[in-house]
C-alpha cells in the first residue's frame, strides 16, 4: 500500500532535519492519511478510500464524493478513483434521460 492519497495524489515528500548546530540529515514528510467511508449518492453505495485529511475537507467543501470526482483531474486519481469517476459519470448521464 503506497503512502499516497487516492483522490489528490498527495504523497511522501523528503527534506532535512536541521539541528540547532545546523547539521542536516534526510527525513520524510508523510501525508496525514485516514481510512474513510464516503457515500456516493449517484451509485447509492459506500466507498472505502485512504485519503489525506486535506482531501477529506475538500470533498466536504465541494459537496460530496460525486461532486469532487466530477471536477477532479484524472492524472492524480488512483485506479479505483478513476473507475468510480467513470461509473458516477455514466450513472449521472443516464439519470436525466430516464
Amino acid at each position: 500500500m503506497s503512502r499516497a492519497c487516492e483522490l489528490t495524489g498527495k504523497g511522501v515528500q523528503s527534506g532535512n532535519n536541521v539541528s540547532h548546530a545546523n547539521n542536516k540529515t534526510r527525513r520524510r514528510f508523510l501525508p496525514n492519511l485516514v481510512n474513510v467511508t464516503l457515500i456516493s449518492e449517484a451509485l447509492n453505495q459506500n466507498v472505502r478510500l485512504r485519503i489525506s485529511a486535506a482531501a477529506l475537507r475538500s470533498v466536504e467543501h465541494r459537496g460530496g464524493l460525486d461532486a469532487f470526482l466530477a471536477k477532479a483531474d484524472e492524472a492524480e486519481l488512483s485506479q479505483r478513483a478513476r473507475l468510480l469517476k467513470k461509473q458516477i459519470a455514466k450513472k449521472t448521464a443516464e439519470q436525466p434521460a430516464a
